[in-house]
């Protein structure tokens, strides 16, 4: 089977405006299967998606409040699946040339967390003018 042309395949934009778990495994669970059938996927972390960038935070994200006490069973039936962490999604979504990762500059600026505070794997750091070029050329655009 031929390879699809960069104007050929489709692509999926997400702005991941939430830093919860459950906002966490959403996007990641889309972008995994974008790139598993061959769809580039450009994810925008803004806001409180931004703050799952900070080294180590991603690794402590939970439910949101209202549904905590579902969290401890979700986290043991995920284990017992074998379901990769967010984390390690995003480590494997980093091995595809399909995947790419941004970081919302001005909310970067407002909650002062500079470039070696994020995880090593976001590629650029661009502003909102920046994604929305990018998603303007979506065939899937969500907000998260």
């Amino acid at each position: 089977m031929k390879a699809k042309s960069e104007q050929e395949r489709r692509k999926l934009a997400i702005v991941v405006q939430g830093g919860t778990i459950d906002k966490l495994y959403c996007a990641f669970i889309l972008a995994s299967t974008a790139v598993a059938i061959d769809m580039e996927a450009h994810l925008y972390f803004t806001f409180w998606g931004l703050q799952m960038l900070v080294k180590g935070a991603m690794e402590s994200a939970n439910l949101p409040a209202t549904y905590e006490h579902l969290e401890e069973k979700m986290k043991e039936n995920l284990k017992a699946m074998k379901y990769p962490t967010p984390y390690e999604m995003l480590k494997r979504l980093k091995q595809s040339s399909l995947f790419k990762m941004y970081a919302c500059s001005p909310t970067m600026k407002m909650f002062g967390v500079k470039r070696e505070d994020l995880i090593p794997e976001v590629e650029e750091i661009v502003g909102a003018a920046t994604f929305l070029e990018i998603a303007s050329t979506a065939d899937v655009t969500l907000f998260i």
